[in-house]
């Protein structure tokens, strides 16, 4: 399954949730060339890498997607863990961008995408603002991708609106259980 959305939806909080709660189902660990942000932790929330170790594994072919999100950082959805995940039977789940899920598309047709969405536009823009991680000009850069990262909605097989996490984790487990 995959699950996308634009920036500040609560992808990782709706991810974190569903690791605390659901342990039967296995979430892929992107890398990023992005700083942590306070309270992530290298292996747990990213893997977090330079630009000269992500060039050697986009190059290798490693990635099954990777994309530079808002213009600045790259991330990247490690291949191979996905596919022992899959070979093992195990109930995966990818949270990844717009650009990264079209990719995951081609390569992985048959995968559930899923779609969060915010309750509204307003809702949205004060979960960016309130996390208080990103500059001014920085949060314009997201509020622009997102945008149109929402007008892409009708690309997904399925929206959940996150208007309450533990609903919207709840609702994704249950289409993985479908």
């Amino acid at each position: 399954m995959v699950l996308a959305g634009p920036t500040a939806v609560g992808k990782g909080t709706v991810s974190a949730y569903v690791r605390a709660n659901f342990p039967e189902v296995w979430l892929s660990i992107s890398m990023t060339t992005r700083k942590p942000r306070p309270g992530e932790i290298d292996g747990r929330h990213y893997h977090f890498v330079d630009d000269e170790q992500f060039d050697r594994l986009r190059d290798a072919g490693e990635f099954l997607e990777w994309a530079v999100v808002h213009g600045r950082a790259r991330y990247g959805t490690p291949r191979r863990p996905v596919v022992e995940a899959l070979a093992a039977g195990r109930k995966t789940l990818l949270e990844i961008d717009l650009q990264g899920a079209r990719q995951v598309r081609q390569q992985m047709p048959e995968a559930l995408f899923v779609f969060l969405a915010p309750p509204s536009w307003d809702e949205l823009v004060r979960r960016l603002v309130g996390r208080g991680t990103e500059s001014e000009e920085e949060r314009e850069v997201r509020l622009t991708t997102a945008r149109l990262e929402l007008a892409a909605q009708s690309e997904f097989d399925v929206t959940i609106v996150n208007d309450n996490v533990q609903h919207a984790s709840e609702e994704l487990v249950s289409l993985m259980n479908a």
